[in-house]
């Protein structure tokens, strides 16, 4: 996906197995984030940064919705754990993170892997791409910041 570009229609499944639609997010901006892993250090900082700006993101028109590849369980353990305010959307079939071009080829300590990059997609109120956050460009203790200003 590309700035200018229309994120799909159909999200997916958050952790509580309802269906997220774009159509739901319409009238406000959107930061959709994708990550690599529930509870891993990085994933966790970045969550948790956006949860202490929550109020800052509503507050300024934006939804915010997580996305990784584990399943509905470990969202919820994560979002318990973490008190995160937000759904996360379990792409267990990897058709968003697929479709978003995020997930592929990675390597870590010479070993590679398939997976997904960490990226967060900002939209205006129609769902159209107006910023990306490439995995390089993120810090995950200032994220919001970042997406802030």
């Amino acid at each position: 996906m590309e700035i200018g570009q229309r994120l799909p229609e159909t999200l997916g499944k958050d952790q509580n197995g309802n269906e997220l639609k774009l159509s739901h997010f319409k009238g406000k901006k959107l930061v959709l984030y994708t990550y690599p892993k529930d509870m891993t250090s990085g994933c966790t900082s970045e969550a948790c940064n956006l949860r202490d700006n929550y109020q800052r993101f509503l507050d300024q028109g934006y939804a915010v919705l997580g996305v990784s590849i584990q399943d509905e369980k470990s969202h919820q353990k994560f979002i318990d754990k973490y008190e995160l305010p937000f759904p996360l959307i379990a792409d267990t079939d990897m058709k968003l993170v697929t479709a978003l071009g995020v997930y592929g080829e990675k390597k870590m300590y010479g070993r590679t892997y398939m997976g997904t990059f960490r990226t967060t997609f900002i939209t205006d109120e129609d769902g159209v791409i107006t910023q990306i956050f490439a995995p390089k460009d993120i810090k995950v203790k200032e994220h919001a910041e970042q997406i802030l200003g």
